[in-house]
């Protein structure tokens, strides 16, 4: 009560300048006390409408436009407005009218379902919200770890990484920088967007208690415009990569720190070409050199067998088809190993010397002791293809509805970054299938309703698109070829790392349905068949 009367005090009379105490919603007069029995007798077109100056906001009644003194008591459906009594026998008599009450509900009917939408965001802007609040809060000391890791590396070389690890710490400050004001710029649009969608939500309540039909419809398109989550960016902290020295050159890549989404960064990198490899060079008759019969029974309906493929330190090959079971194969042929799994293995890789496969909304590890391990759940999405990256983190291909995207996890599952759209706000993916990550950087998906192969750069960042390719498997190689199984055309096709096409890989007597590939390193890749259950070793690089 005392703050409602300091509001009232701080408003005076309009007629004696005392404390108001009323208003006229008619005049729009402001009045105190002894000045509402004066205001009454002042004849009015329109009439008065007295009442407490607390509640002279809460106007719940609709007031004819032709005619203020009286409230509308229908709706004209041919102008689209509430109308009074009057109105109904005069200017609106051949018009299609309407119930003012199915108007009302009509309208709160459109209000209640956008507010429901609004609400039903929230919860995800609070939670992008706690998660830009907490990178704020750790900022200082992440970048500083960026540092010292850049410092480190530095003191294994001499003047020239020196002057390389000052321009890295410049580009570290500005990259800080830059990034805290993303953040900060981000963490005020979301508070303002929670203040907007609860007041949204208080505007539909009182709403619900209205009948000023105007007013709604004012509400309805200011409410419909308001931003969805999916407008919403989420930024990830950076990740430094350590490359390793090749002693055979001198000039190597000392590494690179990986800017957020904002900003390129610059590169000390000296990327080799395949010409640039002494005494490499693609076979024109690539060769069979061994075959494995994998054993994997065949689906009922669709009669495919083998899958995936993971290459281990040691040169042997763990496969998967359309099995509850991993089997282990040397290059001879020889079975080594078979473990017990929970689903198909469709989708294999290595990760910390241990087999990884994913499974139902999750991605599982084989520990030493043949025990399925739940590395991480991918929530309400479905994982696909999945593949260890340089920097020691994974990268899963993800799918839900129509919906398709990458994402980087750290190996306790933290979410790292996630690549969806392209800089036109575009879908990158429409159903992403297998990943690769190649040694420049690059992050590569096959599509199978695209019937492409598209790659991004480290900062998920367009850089191209391969098309022509069906169900297939993607791997690299040492060099950066990009080698793409094509399923149904029976070939393989070899890409250079900026995806330009160099020439079909198709051994001395063929391959049917080729599918998993997996690089084995001396110029072989190891291709499984996907009907037969047979996996092939082929040379197709000579000496």
């Amino acid at each position: 009560m005392e703050s409602r009367n300091e509001a009232q005090h701080s408003v005076e009379c309009d007629l004696c300048q005392q404390p108001v105490s009323f208003f006229c919603r008619r005049c729009g007069v402001n009045l105190c006390d002894p000045c509402v029995l004066i205001h009454l007798r002042v004849k009015s077109k329109n009439g008065h409408d007295i009442v407490d100056y607390t509640s002279k906001d809460d106007d719940d009644t609709c007031h004819c436009d032709s005619h203020p003194q009286n409230d509308c008591s229908a709706y004209c459906k041919t102008c689209d407005a509430p109308i009074c009594i009057l109105c109904v026998s005069i200017k609106h008599k051949s018009h299609e009218m309407s119930e003012l009450s199915d108007k009302i509900e009509e309208l709160l009917k459109v209000i209640a379902k956008e507010n429901d939408r609004l609400q039903s965001s929230k919860k995800e802007l609070e939670k992008i919200l706690q998660h830009t609040t907490n990178m704020l809060s750790s900022i200082s000391s992440f970048y500083k770890q960026r540092k010292d890791e850049v410092t480190a590396r530095g003191e294994k070389w001499h003047k020239l990484i020196e002057e390389t690890v000052k321009k890295l710490h410049q580009e570290l400050d500005d990259m800080q920088k830059e990034h805290k004001a993303v953040l900060q710029k981000q963490k005020k649009e979301l508070e303002k967007m929670i203040g907007k969608v609860n007041e949204m939500n208080g505007k539909t309540i009182k709403l619900q208690k209205s009948k000023n039909v105007k007013e709604m419809q004012t509400f309805v398109p200011v409410i419909q415009n308001r931003k969805n989550l999916n407008e919403v960016s989420q930024y990830s902290f950076s990740t430094f990569y350590e490359c390793k020295i090749d002693p055979n050159y001198l000039q190597t890549y000392f590494g690179y720190v990986e800017k957020m989404q904002v900003k390129k960064t610059s590169l000390l990198e000296n990327e080799f070409k395949d010409n640039d490899l002494p005494g490499r060079r693609i076979l024109e008759v690539p060769t069979v050199t061994s075959v494995i019969d994998t054993g994997f029974p065949a689906d009922e309906k669709y009669k495919t067998r083998l899958y995936g493929m993971a290459v281990t330190d040691d040169n042997k090959v763990w496969m998967g088809g359309v099995s509850t079971e991993l089997k282990l194969f040397d290059l001879q042929g020889h079975l080594h190993h078979t473990v017990s799994i929970t689903t198909k293995g469709m989708f294999l890789c290595m990760y910390n010397k241990q087999v990884m496969y994913s499974g139902i909304k999750d991605v599982k590890m084989i520990s030493d002791t043949d025990t399925v391990v739940t590395m991480f759940t991918t929530g309400d999405w479905d994982p696909y293809g999945v593949t260890s990256a340089a920097s020691g983190d994974l990268l899963v291909c993800l799918r839900k509805d129509d919906q398709s995207k990458v994402v980087r996890y750290s190996s306790t599952g933290t979410v790292l970054q996630e690549i969806q759209y392209d800089s036109q706000c575009q879908p990158l993916y429409k159903k992403a299938v297998y990943i690769t990550e190649n040694v420049n950087g690059d992050i590569i998906v096959t599509d199978s309703e695209k019937k492409a192969v598209n790659a991004v750069d480290r900062l998920g960042i367009f850089r191209y698109s391969y098309s022509g390719v069906t169900c297939s498997t993607v791997t690299t190689d040492s060099i950066g070829h990009v080698i793409v199984t094509d399923y149904h055309d029976d070939k393989i096709h070899l890409l250079d790392r900026d995806g330009r096409f160099l020439r079909y890989i198709i051994p001395e007597g063929g391959i049917k349905y080729p599918r998993g590939v997996c690089i084995l390193g001396d110029g072989d890749m190891m291709v499984g068949e996907c009907k037969t259950g047979i996996a092939k070793r082929i040379k197709y690089l000579d000496e």
